[in-house]
């Protein structure tokens, strides 16, 4: 085989990392030679990187390695020549063989690491247009729905086994780990969540004092501001405070655990995330919501009591009186039987999200903000589920 050589000659072993290409000139089944020679490590192969990445241009069926002069080597100088001897083949196939010149104590073995650590690099989907390309994103976006709803669907199965096991077995349950997360996500969103449902109750009671003044029905002021607060905005408004600072919480953190192989590490001991994690966020969120909620209606009602009080004359014991006299208790339970699930709702979005998080920065925020929407979308579908039902049954 007559070879002609490319690029620089070899250094002795033990120096900087060198290589030459040998072309074949004749015919038959002869193939292209990248010969190295020098250490290929992670510290001297920066000299060699740019060069070997114009080498696709390397000629020939293939390209040989021949390693009789390699010194020493490591994954990422096994990566380099792997992309090389790649990178000459016209479709860059995971499945071309390595072909080694020369004997070397561990070149093989760290080629054949390379090359199986080596993620095949997907086509670059061709660009659509038109109705085409709209209908496939439509399609794209339901199959992503029904992924998501199936992986929601089977994690709260998995919760409620837990629960269940857990309410067999309470002394295995880490009632520190409730406490704290009861402290932290509930009853630290007390603050905010009773001064948003103050202002809503005021804003409710001013527009229908302005709104039913028109019509001389400024009286029935106090009727709206109650059924508006008891029945939906004081638990809505609650679930969607919830969702935006404690489910992103519970995604972000146990997300973080995830990155860090803290989870990985639990399992390793022995101990089941879903019990460690999952479990105390369920049971804490349960206890909590029902408390913000009723919070979240006292604060509404005191808003609106304000502005009757300051735009209608009426007094505050007129106004309690009234409510008690007028709306039926029924709407304060309506409002708080919706608590729980919504409870439960945002406890399993959170978790779930937070243990699908991947190894890097950009999946967190990813799931953190999937974990966000996807919890306020199901607390508002839910509430008109719950109020599609409840007029049916007259309540």
């Amino acid at each position: 085989m007559s070879l002609s050589s490319l690029n620089q000659t070899p250094n002795p072993t033990g120096a900087s990392a060198s290589f030459v290409v040998h072309l074949p000139t004749g015919g038959g089944s002869e193939v292209s030679v990248l010969a190295v020679a020098g250490d290929w490590t992670v510290a001297t192969i920066d000299g060699v990187e740019e060069a070997l990445a114009e080498l696709g241009a390397a000629k020939g069926p293939g390209l040989a390695v021949d390693v009789s002069a390699l010194g020493r080597i490591d994954l990422a100088g096994a990566f380099l020549i792997d992309r090389t001897v790649r990178g000459s083949t016209p479709s860059d196939n995971l499945n071309t063989p390595i072909h080694l010149i020369g004997a070397h104590p561990s070149a093989s073995r760290l080629l054949q690491t390379a090359r199986a650590a080596t993620q095949p690099c997907p086509p670059a989907p061709e660009p659509g247009s038109g109705f085409l390309a709209l209908v496939e994103r439509i399609g794209r976006g339901v199959e992503g729905v029904h992924k998501e709803s199936l992986a929601t669907i089977s994690f709260l199965g998995e919760t409620l086994a837990v629960m269940g096991r857990l309410a067999l077995h309470p002394q295995r349950m880490r009632w520190v780990s409730v406490v704290n997360v009861m402290e932290t996500a509930g009853l630290n969103a007390l603050p905010i969540i009773a001064l948003l449902s103050f202002f809503v109750g005021l804003v409710v009671a001013y527009l229908g004092a302005r709104i039913l003044g028109d019509f001389g029905a400024d009286v029935f002021t106090v009727e709206l501001v109650a059924f508006s607060v008891m029945r939906e905005f004081g638990v809505v408004i609650t679930a969607v405070l919830l969702a935006g600072r404690t489910d992103s919480a519970f995604t972000a953190e146990i997300g973080a655990m995830k990155m860090r192989q803290e989870i990985d590490a639990m399992r390793v001991m022995g101990l089941s995330p879903m019990e460690a994690l999952v479990a105390p966020r369920v049971i804490a969120m349960l206890v909590m919501t029902p408390i913000l909620t009723f919070a979240a209606i006292i604060a509404g009602l005191f808003g609106g009591m304000l502005v009757c009080w300051a735009e209608l004359g009426v007094s505050p014991t007129m106004f309690f009186f009234r409510i008690q006299e007028v709306v039926p208790t029924q709407h304060f339970w309506v409002g708080m039987a919706k608590a729980p699930a919504f409870a439960l709702v945002l406890a399993i979005v959170g978790c779930r999200h937070g243990l699908g998080v991947g190894g890097d920065v950009a999946s967190l925020g990813k799931r953190t903000t999937s974990s966000v929407v996807q919890a306020i979308f199901l607390v508002i579908l839910l509430d008109a589920l719950f109020a599609l039902w409840f007029l049916e049954m007259n309540w």
